[in-house]
């Protein structure tokens, strides 16, 4: 499937969720970590996300592949914060509710990470290079295919007597012509 905005990436949403409920742990008062412990959970968290989006918005296949390793660097990064926490919580007898709550984000910080490792692989065995390595006549298709697309979504419900009326009242130009 091929994907035009990072905010529709499947792991790009499952990783926004991850940073989210970090931020929900992190707010939970009975949460015993250091003020750098936090920040770093903290920053972490939200590196995975970024790195998506940041790698989806770049041009070509390897600056994609390059962000997607990074991310999964820092959801591994997230996981192991959290590993270390729940050993913590064992040792001195947190709440179950609290031992859940990262438990669960252990889950997902690991889903994000095999769906990163995926789409890789994907990358890795595919032939296209990315957006700036087409042809100029590929590039010059799409360029097209997007302006129509893009005009057909302006004129949807619209008649053509309306339209010509609509320039009309832009270009004044145009008015002798209806």
């Amino acid at each position: 499937m091929t994907y035009k905005r990072f905010e529709d990436v499947p792991v790009w949403q499952k990783a926004a969720e991850l940073y989210e409920l970090v931020e929900e742990l992190l707010e939970n008062q009975k949460l015993i970590a250091t003020r750098g412990f936090r920040d770093q959970l903290d920053r972490a968290a939200l590196s995975v996300s970024n790195n998506i989006a940041e790698g989806f918005e770049r041009g070509t296949t390897r600056e994609l592949l390059a962000f997607i390793y990074i991310a999964r660097g820092s959801a591994g990064e997230v996981r192991l914060m959290l590993c270390l926490k729940e050993r913590h919580a064992e040792k001195y007898s947190w709440s179950a509710g609290l031992k859940s709550q990262i438990s669960d984000l252990k889950s997902i910080a690991e889903s994000c990470s095999r769906q990163l490792r995926s789409w890789a692989d994907s990358l890795q065995n595919s032939e296209i290079k990315g957006q700036r390595h087409l042809p100029a006549k590929s590039r010059f298709q799409d360029e097209r295919r997007k302006r129509a697309a893009n005009c057909s979504e302006r004129t949807v419900g619209t008649t053509p007597a309306l339209i010509r009326r609509d320039d009309a009242r832009e270009r004044p130009d145009l008015k002798s012509r209806i």
